[in-house]
């Protein structure tokens, strides 16, 4: 290991890989034969498919073929086939659906071998960290298993080691993958607009993040932190004493699987609860935080019996009534940045109300179509695959059958899913699987929508504000309808108050920045030359009920003083020009 190139700087580096096995040719020989003698099987296979106009009929055959195949390969080939199974630009649907079966565990190395890793990387004694531990992983996976154990200070925990010599294994495995990419992709069911090399290298890059344990802790503890204010959320806490490169020492989660229903109910926890929070905590990663778990499987999710949590000083807080969920493996991560995230707002809302040319221009932006692409031919294919998907309502809304549309899609267009957003689509097809499998009448827009609404309404930064006017205003003209629909999908969202979005609202209204919108307003009251009461009239009926006259003047009052006098009496100008304007009338 010590003369491993990779052993101390630890990051994906192709050209040091390259290196490295290029002056020892001997090393890759026997892992090359080996890999040849199970494709040539499944290539050849594909092309007497071809010669005898048998692909159709023997699609099914072939995609179960490849995931047996990769399976026997072992961990880097696996995890090869769990990152393809995300990709619905390189692969298509018939091996898509077959690499999604790909189960991601093995069975357990030899358990003194895990503890003599243990003591070498922690430099003493399992007997001295420890004061207990299984003889036998609790689990085990392709890169590493768990054992249950017990600190002498009493905390109980989980030891999750690395397997031994993965290193070595990963890097031969990806240095093979790299040099068959150049000619190996004419031959698999491949869309390509780029080089494949570059797939492979996405690949070996989140592949290293993941076997590296330090930089695991310190993903856990920076999504603990994000969640520090929501007790509906847990994550277990990092022992770095007892942690290395190799092993991770993290505090053992008392959970039970979110599929295994019955014994949910039986710790009166509630699968809608669960749901909600995992779809919420989902949205929060994405949109306001950018940084989010990209494997959230059954086995990485956990439902914890209502508790009472406690404070900093120990003391205890209010009660979690619906109970909690816990993160754990925080292997696969990864970071969105501002524009990404605001991006992702539009594209949900836009899709939700069907404008597929603004659609198809959020997809140029997030990346999924090049600059130069010719979005045109794209808008009515968009329309004809997306507008029945998704439905006459919002609740008709699925992101499996998006995706599984989207491959079709992507397959006759030149769309790439950029390596990000292969981990989010990920993470939300299989969030999505895991709650339709808790409640399969669930509707992930009931819960994602009206969190998008809220958080457009409430517009907490310029960005977020800017995006509500490009929601509100269509070709120059105010859109009633989108915000009748935005204030009653927010108003299902039980989080959702509307006197302080009220209170925003004024005080975006009556400041500088809301100059464009208050005039936009007046034009919108006053349009075809006729007073819009009508409109007006529907919206209070819509939020009447949450509101009352001196609530309403709090609200006004309490933005007014937010304000400077010159920038209330800029509003002054509106108000007289549609006061005028109703005098006349």
């Amino acid at each position: 290991m010590s003369q491993h190139p990779l052993a101390k700087d630890r990051r994906y580096d192709p050209d040091a890989i390259a290196r490295y096995y290029g002056k020892r040719p001997w090393l890759a020989i026997w892992r090359t034969l080996t890999v040849i003698w199970f494709f040539a099987g499944f290539i050849l296979g594909l092309k007497w498919d071809e010669w005898l106009n048998r692909v159709e009929y023997n699609k099914f055959k072939r995609a179960a073929q490849l995931r047996k195949i990769l399976t026997h390969l072992g961990p880097t080939f696996i995890k090869v086939g769990q990152a393809l199974s995300t990709r619905p630009d390189l692969i298509k649907k018939d091996f898509l659906e077959e690499l999604i079966k790909l189960q991601d565990q093995l069975p357990p190395f030899d358990s003194a071998r895990a503890f003599n890793i243990i003591e070498t990387e922690l430099d003493r004694s399992v007997e001295e960290i420890y004061s207990e531990i299984s003889k036998e992983p609790v689990a085990a996976a392709s890169l590493g298993q768990v054992y249950q154990a017990r600190l002498h200070s009493g905390e109980e925990v989980a030891v999750k080691v690395q397997r031994p010599n993965l290193l070595p294994i990963l890097t031969l495995d990806l240095y093979l993958m790299r040099w068959a990419a150049g000619w190996l992709a004419p031959w698999l069911p491949l869309n390509l607009g780029h080089d494949l090399k570059l797939i492979v290298d996405e690949f070996g890059t989140k592949l290293f993040e993941e076997i590296d344990y330090l930089n695991e802790g310190r993903n856990a503890e920076k999504f603990a932190a994000n969640f520090r204010d929501d007790p509906e959320v847990k994550v277990p806490a990092i022992y770095w004493r007892y942690s290395s490169y190799h092993v991770l020492t993290l505090e053992w989660i008392h959970g039970i699987k979110l599929t295994d229903t019955e014994k949910i109910e039986k710790a009166g926890l509630y699968t809608d609860s669960l749901i909600r929070i995992g779809v919420t905590s989902g949205l929060r990663q994405l949109l306001e935080h950018g940084f989010f778990h990209a494997d959230p499987h059954p086995g990485n999710l956990f439902g914890l019996p209502p508790q009472c949590p406690l404070d900093a000083e120990k003391q205890p807080t209010k009660w979690v009534q619906g109970g909690q969920m816990a993160y754990i493996d925080f292997g696969m991560m990864d970071q969105l940045d501002q524009t990404t995230k605001e991006n992702l707002v539009d594209a949900v809302v836009h899709l939700i109300n069907k404008d597929y040319e603004d659609l198809a221009a959020d997809f140029v932006k997030l990346g999924f179509l090049t600059p130069e692409t010719d979005i045109g031919p794209i808008v009515p294919a968009l329309e004809a695959v997306l507008g029945n998907v998704i439905g006459e309502s919002v609740g008709d809304f699925n992101f499996k059958t998006i995706t599984d549309k989207f491959s079709e899609l992507m397959y006759d267009y030149p769309f790439r899913v950029p390596a990000k957003f292969a981990l989010i689509i990920r993470s939300l097809v299989t969030q999505e699987g895991l709650a339709l499998s808790m409640n399969p009448n669930f509707k992930i827009v009931e819960v994602a929508y009206p969190y998008v609404a809220r958080r457009l309404l409430t517009g907490e930064t310029p960005q977020l504000r800017r995006r509500l006017i490009d929601v509100l205003f269509k070709n120059g003209k105010f859109q009633w309808n989108r915000l009748e629909n935005l204030i009653a999908i927010a108003r299902t969202d039980n989080s959702f108050d509307i006197m302080p979005t009220a209170q925003l609202g004024l005080q975006y209204l009556f400041s500088d920045e809301g100059k464009f919108l208050r005039r936009q307003l007046v034009l919108a009251l006053t349009e075809d030359d006729r007073l819009h009461t009508e409109e007006v009239q529907r919206l209070w009926n819509l939020i009447k009920d949450d509101l009352n006259p001196g609530q309403l003047f709090n609200a006004a009052w309490g933005a007014l003083a937010e304000l400077s006098t010159e920038g209330a009496a800029a509003l002054l100008p509106s108000v007289g020009a549609l006061a005028a304007f109703s005098g006349k009338k």
